[in-house]
């Protein structure tokens, strides 16, 4: 069976996550139900990763095995034309043919997510659930400088959710970026895997910072501490973007 890598683009709002869920709308769900109007067969798709209620993506990647070898941009067009015609919030961005032993998850050297803060008195009306409005000021540099301390090879279990299902908590975080521009605040981060919130407990971590209540050094010894009731905020799902997953 030809196997497809299909790059997908979601607005997370009206979804309760990524994962198929009995009687709720999920990302995934709507994704196969297309695959299956167009091939009139019924398969499971893998995912680079799992996305929560409200997160959104520029940039997921999924693989599936389609029974027919059709050529690429046809399945492209056509599961947008059924993504569309179902009023889903949904679209595919590329498809490509990939050899057998790709796989979207297993295959993956580098996740990149984006958190973007509205950082202004005035709430959002265009971006709204699309960022994370913060009216009181944040100062960005000192959460940029704040967050190189959560760089490298760590026990992140103080900044993941208790339901998380990792075996481990140990991560290895490659990037850390906190930058301003104008009114927005964007937080990058990548990394070969994340733990389950892991991106927004960092993100409202160092809000603490950015509004003066926490130093660098409170930062990290809330790292060290191994404590998932030292965390500070879990800043809301909303303001979370996948932008990126790289293959070798």
């Amino acid at each position: 069976m030809p196997r497809y890598k299909l790059t997908i683009e979601y607005d997370g709002t009206p979804y309760a996550g990524w994962q198929r869920q009995a009687g709720l709308p999920s990302v995934q769900g709507v994704v196969e139900t297309a695959i299956a109007r167009f091939c009139s067969a019924e398969v499971t798709i893998t995912t680079a990763g799992r996305t929560d209620a409200g997160v959104h993506a520029s940039a997921q990647t999924v693989h599936v095995d389609l029974e027919r070898d059709w050529p690429a941009d046809k399945v492209r067009d056509a599961l947008n034309a059924h993504l569309s015609q179902a009023g889903e919030a949904v679209s595919v961005l590329t498809a490509e043919r990939v050899a057998q032993d790709f796989d979207a998850r297993f295959s993956a050297l580098r996740r990149h997510y984006l958190y973007r803060i509205l950082n202004r008195r005035s709430p959002a009306a265009l971006d709204a659930r699309r960022v994370w409005w913060v009216p009181r000021p944040l100062d960005a540099e000192k959460m940029h400088e704040a967050a190189q301390r959560l760089i490298g090879y760590h026990d992140f279990t103080t900044f993941r959710a208790t339901q998380c299902q990792a075996k481990s908590p140990l991560r290895s975080l490659d990037v850390l970026d906190v930058t301003r521009h104008g009114e927005m605040i964007e937080i990058r981060a990548s990394a070969r895997s994340f733990l389950h919130n892991q991106i927004r407990s960092f993100a409202g971590s160092l809000a603490e910072v950015g509004f003066g209540r926490w130093t660098a050094d409170d930062l990290q010894a809330a790292l060290e501490a191994r404590d998932r009731a030292r965390c500070g905020m879990v800043a809301p799902p909303y303001g979370l973007y996948l932008i990126g997953v790289d293959y070798a």
